[in-house]
């Protein structure tokens, strides 16, 4: 029974991997696929080996970096469009996969997925709420850089033990 409350946390991190995913797609698989990279996801987890892949690690941060500097532009589409909806849906769950236990991977999936459609709906009306006042640009890099930082606490407090 002990095991059972180390499981609950790393399923917290699914569902926290998914609240980043709502608002930026492609943040969850950067950030995971780079932790994987480095060995630094937790022991036994639930990731795909292709994460771990330093081309796979460049490939995810690169159009990480691409989704956040079109996010800016005026034509980028809102996030809950079907096709926002189901990218946010596939890498989220990937990450949530990836830090629960490997045992409960679907389940994880299923939480970070589901968590990031879920929460691209409130992250949308305050970013449209936010953009008469301050702009496009100013809100999304404020957006931006709150979802990067809340990506690495999350890799940072369900690391692999030293």
């Amino acid at each position: 029974m002990p095991r059972r409350p180390f499981r609950t946390i790393r399923m917290l991190a699914s569902f926290l991997i998914g609240l980043v995913g709502g608002q930026r797609a492609l943040t969850p698989l950067a950030a995971v696929s780079l932790a994987a990279a480095r060995g630094a996801l937790p022991p036994g987890n639930g990731a795909p080996s292709l994460l771990a892949s330093p081309l796979a690690a460049a490939g995810a941060l690169a159009l990480a970096a691409a989704e956040l500097a079109g996010d800016k532009m005026r034509t980028a589409p809102d996030r809950i469009v079907p096709v926002g909806l189901a990218a946010r849906f596939a890498t989220s769950a990937i990450a949530g996969a990836a830090l629960a236990p490997r045992r409960q991977r679907w389940l994880a999936a299923a939480l970070g997925g589901t968590t990031a459609v879920l929460a691209s709906y409130p992250g949308w009306r305050a970013r449209i709420a936010a953009i008469p006042r301050h702009g496009q640009t100013r809100t999304g890099l404020v957006e931006d850089a709150l979802v990067i930082l809340a990506a690495a606490a999350i890799l940072r407090a369900f690391r692999r033990p030293a």
